[in-house]
């Protein structure tokens, strides 16, 4: 069973992936992209990155859990 967090996680990545989708098809179009947008993307790149340096400190550290 997945706790919170990694669900949380797992919406996040899905999001983030929807989202850099999003720019791109833009910018394909050749319409502008929405400032906000990079800026979103930007943050939800830094909670995983955050979230996946926090594992791996867990993991050196011998705390699996």
């Amino acid at each position: 069973m997945r706790t919170t967090l990694e669900m949380m996680r797992v919406w996040a990545a899905a999001t983030g992936l929807l989202l850099v989708a999003l720019v791109f098809i833009q910018m394909y179009l050749g319409r502008p992209v929405a400032e906000a947008l990079p800026m979103l993307v930007a943050a939800i790149a830094g909670f995983e990155l955050v979230l996946f340096a926090q594992d791996l400190i867990q993991r050196r550290r011998g705390r699996n859990g």
